[in-house]
């Protein structure tokens, strides 16, 4: 007998080799019904896999998203399977689950996919999925797993299991279709009863340009038809708030080919908005001791050695920038951690004088490859709004925390209500991916998870997900959609002062090492605004707005008086233009509409002889009429009221 203790810490009792369907079973068949896949000590296995030993059981359905996931992984093989029956020949790279769905990398040799293939293959997914057909696991040599693959002459494959150890390798069957998988899977095909092909895409053979291109497919399932129409709907929903969408109609931010792939060209409105969240930001860092500092565009390539950049990221950089002198070599900053150390270690450093906070809206570059970059959330070229603390290791958790607070403002005053903090702690069974010893992973790793709970933050464990010199708290945030976005992050970091001899002279008059915490709430400017601009739909916060107000004379001859409103919202600090178009004035107002302007001012002759405005709100209509006076009252009380 083995002993299964169940998430409420219950223990039961089965005979060796049950599996979690039938402990499942045992509960309920109701629950039964539900169970996607299985939790066994932390892993998720196969609800069909014999369990052999006393384990921690958890049963995950379609609410869990580890349950999700399982699905989405099996739907990729059953998407697999119904390629390989209506176009033989086919050849198979990876199919993995994502976020929201799964995808397929596929070699359909000369044919070419169109959506009206992926409606046919949607059809034939759901005529297999009604077979009920099982999904059944084989562990094989790698011989094998060789032998099959090359009968097949899928060359994918047989890559794949070339860099696989003996041992390790297994298949999973469903219906008529065999593949290399890991696994887990879904008890049968029964649950997917919902199938949705989203979109055709290109992708380079392990992401490598130099590499054949396959035909990628992307889809969804769910296990109710409801489910998939509320989903569909959503995705116009975020077709109309795509950022790259309302940044080129509200004149945020633009690309260009000659400048190069994934460098934005920030527009005035644009860099007006950015400006305000920076000026926020430094305000907030301001009174929490921060200092600013300035550092360059390029390094030489020594500094990012001795951090460990260099050996970490140096492929994915762009190529180092060879000088006159032989030998010389720099790199565009593909961080800006480094050269704050550096700056720390320009003079001496006391235990009175910590900790030392240095904060940095810096610029950096990473070659990310083409068929990776995506408007402003995926780019070559962004700006960090960086800062590095320098402290003693009894000082860490009070910084951290003060650091949290930071975060916590800033979405509350942008709305971002709905986040999870994530523990990114490394991986224990993988840490040669990782620098620094052991001792100080595990203290960076307590710090972290002790400030969260004093926090009381709604945190989750991930790990594997920790930067490779340190710890991390990684703030996932969810959108006005439902979407998830990691935004703020802060790091807790024994490595690099360790690599850049950091000190300072400690009370007992001996050299210490400080600790160094990495934090950036936004993220990067340009990944910060997409969300923002997506989340809002473009309807930012009226403090936060490039226009607030826009002016419209219902002709001509009330021109200058709108200037003079004009001239008297700017000496109140309310940003205002005149729309001096020879339009009508309802052409004007659905003009502002659709630019999002939060006011219009509709001027004439008896605002003019009143000295007042006759007032419109973007998405609710007229609000009567004020005198100047007290619209620019209106205006600064709402500001008040969101910076609160």
């Amino acid at each position: 007998m083995i002993n299964i203790t169940l998430p409420d810490n219950s223990v039961r009792q089965y005979p060796e080799g049950t599996t979690a369907m039938q402990v499942a079973i045992s509960i309920s068949e109701g629950l039964a019904r539900n169970v996607l896949a299985a939790k066994v000590d932390g892993h998720v296995w196969d609800s069909m896999r014999p369990i052999t030993h006393d384990a921690r059981l958890q049963l995950l359905t379609w609410n869990d998203q580890e349950g999700k996931s399982t699905m989405w992984h099996s739907s990729a093989h059953l998407m697999a399977e119904a390629i390989e029956a209506l176009y033989p020949g086919v050849k198979f790279g990876i199919g993995p689950d994502i976020e929201n769905g799964f995808y397929y990398d596929m070699d359909f040799g000369d044919r070419t996919i169109t959506p009206e293939d992926l409606r046919t293959i949607e059809a034939k997914m759901l005529e297999l999925a009604r077979q009920k057909q099982t999904y059944e696991r084989k562990e094989v040599s790698k011989a094998e797993a060789l032998a099959y693959f090359a009968k097949k002459n899928d060359e994918y494959k047989l890559e794949l299991i070339a860099d696989l150890p003996d041992g390790e390798i297994s298949f999973y069957q469903s219906g008529s279709f065999t593949d290399l998988c890991r696994g887990p899977h879904l008890p049968d095909t029964g649950s997917i009863k919902a199938v949705k092909l989203l979109n055709i895409a290109g992708a380079y053979w392990r992401g490598d340009e130099k590499r054949k291109q396959l035909t990628r497919i992307y889809g969804i399932t769910f296990p109710k038809q409801k489910e998939l129409e509320e989903y569909l709907l959503l995705l116009e929903e975020a077709k109309k708030r795509d950022h790259r969408k309302l940044g080129k109609e509200l004149e945020l931010f633009t690309f260009s080919q000659k400048v190069g792939s994934g460098l934005p060209l920030w527009l005035p409105k644009g860099a007006q908005l950015r400006e305000r969240l920076e000026m926020f930001l430094k305000n907030l860092q301001r009174q929490a001791g921060y200092l600013p500092v300035i550092t360059p565009h390029i390094g030489n390539v020594e500094l990012y050695k001795t951090s460990g950049h260099f050996q970490k990221y140096g492929k994915d950089s762009f190529q180092p920038i060879n000088t006159p002198i032989e030998g010389e070599q720099f790199m565009l900053k593909p961080m800006n951690c480094p050269h704050h150390c550096e700056i720390y270690n320009s003079k001496p450093r006391s235990y009175k004088d910590l900790p030392v906070r240095y904060a940095e809206f810096g610029t950096v570059y990473r070659y990310e490859q083409s068929g990776e970059l995506h408007g402003l959330t995926r780019v070559r070229g962004f700006t960090q709004d960086d800062a590095h603390l320098f402290c003693r290791p009894d000082q860490i958790k009070d910084e951290f925390k003060s650091v949290i607070d930071i975060v916590l403002h800033i979405f509350r005053i942008l709305d971002f209500k709905n986040f999870t903090a994530q523990i990114s702690l490394r991986d224990p069974e993988n840490k040669e991916k990782y620098i620094g010893s052991d001792e100080n992973w595990e203290k960076a790793e307590r710090a972290i998870i002790e400030a969260a709970a004093e926090k009381g933050l709604d945190t989750v464990v991930e790990l594997g997900e920790a930067a490779f010199y340190g710890p991390k708290l990684d703030f996932m945030v969810k959108d006005a959609l439902g979407r998830k976005w990691q935004l703020g992050t802060i790091q807790v970091d024994y490595n690099l002062p360790e690599r850049f001899e950091l000190e300072y002279t400690g009370s007992d008059n001996q050299k210490h090492r400080p600790v160094m915490i990495h934090r950036a709430p936004f993220g990067s400017m340009e990944r910060f605004v997409a969300v923002l601009l997506e989340h809002t739909a473009g309807n930012f916060p009226l403090w936060l707005t490039p226009e607030q107000a826009i002016i419209l004379p219902i002709s001509e001859k009330y021109l200058d008086y709108s200037k003079k409103v004009a001239d008297v919202l700017a000496n109140s600090e309310i940003r205002a233009l005149v729309d001096e178009r020879n339009e009508k004035t309802g052409k004007k107002i659905r003009d502002a509409e659709l630019i999002k302007i939060p006011y219009m001012l509709i001027v004439g002759e008896k605002e003019e002889s009143t000295d007042s405005v006759s007032v419109r709100k973007h998405g609710q209509g007229d609000l009567g009429t004020f005198s100047i006076s007290e619209f620019v009252e209106l205006v600064k009380e709402e500001i008040r009221k969101q910076l609160q």
